[in-house]
């Protein structure tokens, strides 16, 4: 049976995921308007394994014992100024996302919930990838340059990290 603190917390994180889920589709939608396909496909790809990592935070809550609570989610932004604002958003989101993971982990430590501990490992690593593709993209982006975004856009898929489970 889940704590109810380590519970409550895990099922603050189903909304944090929910909501990256839809902040990657608004941000695929504008940058198909934009003639981005790549990146487009990039952040359609990105929106599905957010939402993956929802249902994984259900799941876990779930059949531990606990009650998982669907919330309903915050509208996402839909405009940005150019690609370089809009990966920048990625970054500071991922982190914000790595930070609330990091959290979720004190309080299971607190709470000697080593079953959450051990089930969160993947997690933390998804994280650390999900930061280390995003710089990855960010440099790519600098060293390209606003004149050419057309070989990013058509390379950024290659960038993507296909370790999704």
């Amino acid at each position: 049976m889940l704590n109810a603190k380590v519970e409550k917390i895990l099922n603050e994180q189903i909304e944090k995921e929910g909501f990256s889920s839809n902040l990657y589709l608004a941000m695929a939608s504008w940058a198909e308007t934009k003639g981005l396909e790549g990146t487009a496909q990039w952040l359609y790809a990105q929106a599905e394994e957010e939402k993956i990592h929802m249902l994984k935070f259900i799941g876990y809550i779930n059949e531990n014992g606990g009650h998982a609570i669907i919330p309903a989610f915050e509208k996402p932004k839909n405009e940005w100024k150019d690609v370089f604002e809009m990966f920048d958003e990625v970054l500071k989101h991922e982190r914000k996302i790595t930070e609330s993971i990091n959290k979720i982990f004190e309080e299971a430590v607190k709470e000697n919930d080593f079953r959450t501990q051990n089930w969160l490992q993947w997690f933390i690593t998804e994280q650390a990838e999900e930061e280390s593709s995003v710089n990855r993209i960010i440099d790519k982006l600098n060293l390209l340059g606003k004149t050419s975004l057309y070989l990013f856009d058509k390379d950024i898929m290659s960038l993507r990290n296909t370790a999704v489970e």
